[in-house]
């Protein structure tokens, strides 16, 4: 028989041992590690479906807890989606919408004037890591940060590599990184971050502790290191679909990710930590495939915004089980402060879910009827107010123009500000977002436009509607 892997191996001793510590009453507050990849595009991990990248440990992260088939980012692009993956807010809540300015572009080829935009999150809002901190968890954050210039003035006690920058100069050291000692050079950025975020670990493995670990991989500069490059570039000679500077990215990154997980399992304390990895928004169109999705990073279609989701470890009892039920990134804060025991310290608004009834039997066995059809009619709300160019201008001016969305169930609406057109798609049936049926099903349109124009009341959603005075008909 063949042996399985250290994680795997140990990852199922979880629930066991989890069993005995609650039944002893000794058990301890879970420790977190919240993983996210930047630009990694939902079909580029092979459990969800990649055939040319190899990933085996987030296949067996995927295989040691829950994957979920459905997970949203908040935003099709990073600084947004950040901002409510740490706030657990829709962005209307805190202003971030988009990354720099809402005008992007020329002002010739835009008709509205978009909602202005905010590039700094409000120190006054809550953040995980601060109801963390305040509970006696050492807290640090190791990667990109991109909301501010320091992360420590939002609940980290640790800062490595994080400030207003939302991608590296370079991935080989010297990195120009004012928040981050170069090394030798040519050091790799991932691997400096993740040998970082394992000191972390053995300083803190009494615990408890909570590792934010956003990795500025994938995104672009597109640089691998050289030798899987190199490897990666054979591989190509045989499939024409591998890109290799990109084919080299995400493997490393998995690579990286695995370095992590052993650190846990070498520190004994693989048990009682809670890991959740995910990505902060669609692939890149110039870079992957995010095929069968439609779109990528910068659009309301799927493939801009839906992402890779696993929650594995401490309060997963759903071992290699796929989730198809939607969820987004503001359920990550309330699932975390779910786990850890920490609810009913929290008294602020959230406008997320805790996931907890779908990624552990117990939660879901207290789950009545009534909160099973929650999740079945839960809606999922998109808002982005502003301009992003197009890749290439043989794509037209823009990847997307203000536009926002709305999932029902099966049924997701996409409205575009500038003339009021509406997409409608069955999501069950039609994933790859090719048949539009707004126009054969107005009933289905309402609801769902209904349902986004009360959430735009609730949240003080601005719409835009102002004429560019710059803009020239064409």
């Amino acid at each position: 028989m063949q042996t399985p892997p250290p994680l795997l191996r140990h990852i199922a001793c979880v629930f066991l041992l989890w069993t005995v510590w609650a039944s002893s009453g000794l058990a301890r507050q879970p420790n977190i590690v919240l993983i996210v990849a930047d630009d990694l595009g939902w079909s580029d991990i092979a459990c969800y479906g990649s055939e040319i990248h190899r990933t085996p440990r987030l296949d067996e992260l995927a295989k040691s807890g829950v994957r979920f088939t459905n997970a949203y980012a908040n935003a099709p692009n990073c600084a947004p989606s950040r901002a409510c993956l740490l706030t657990g807010l829709y962005p209307p809540r805190h202003g971030i919408y988009t990354v720099g300015s809402s005008a992007r572009g020329k002002a010739a080829n835009r008709r509205l004037i978009p909602t202005p935009n905010r590039t700094v999150l409000d120190e006054e809002l809550v953040t995980l890591a601060e109801v963390l901190q305040r509970a006696g968890y050492a807290t640090a954050s190791v990667g990109k940060w991109h909301l501010s210039d320091d992360p420590t003035r939002y609940g980290f006690g640790v800062n490595v590599g994080g400030f207003k920058a939302g991608h590296p100069k370079s991935y080989f050291s010297p990195y120009q990184n004012p928040a981050l000692a170069d090394g030798d050079d040519g050091e790799y950025l991932t691997d400096r971050l993740t040998d970082e975020a394992i000191g972390f670990l053995e300083a803190h493995r009494d615990g408890p502790f909570f590792l934010y670990l956003p990795y500025y991989t994938v995104h672009t500069p597109i640089q691998g290191r050289p030798e899987m490059v190199a490897e990666q570039r054979e591989r190509a000679k045989h499939d024409t679909r591998i890109k290799p500077g990109y084919a080299a990215m995400v493997e490393r990154l998995d690579d990286s990710v695995g370095r992590v997980f052993d650190a846990l399992d070498r520190l004994d304390v693989a048990a009682n930590t809670t890991v959740i990895f995910m990505s902060d928004n669609g692939g890149h169109g110039m870079y992957t495939d995010n095929a069968p999705l439609r779109g990528s990073k910068g659009m309301l279609y799927e493939g801009g915004i839906r992402v890779p989701l696993i929650i594995a470890g401490r309060g997963v009892s759903r071992i290699g089980e796929a989730e198809d039920i939607p969820v987004i990134g503001t359920d990550i804060f309330p699932t975390i402060v779910d786990i850890a025991g920490l609810t009913k310290q929290v008294d602020v608004m959230l406008d997320g879910r805790s996931l907890r009834p779908l990624i552990d039997r117990d939660a879901a066995a207290a789950t009545n009827a009534e909160s099973e059809a929650f999740w079945d009619r839960r809606p999922l709300f998109w808002h982005f107010p502003a301009y992003l160019e197009a890749y290439r201008a043989s794509d037209g001016h823009w990847r997307t123009t203000p536009a926002a969305a709305v999932r029902i169930g099966r049924y997701k609406l996409i409205e575009f500000f500038e003339d009021g057109r509406q997409e409608l798609y069955d999501l069950s049936i039609d994933p790859r977002e090719l048949q539009d049926l707004a126009g054969s099903m107005p009933a289905q349109v309402a609801e769902l436009s209904d349902a986004m124009r009360a959430w735009r009341r609730d949240t003080d959603a601005p719409v835009p509607h102002d004429n560019e005075p710059g803009f020239v008909t064409e």
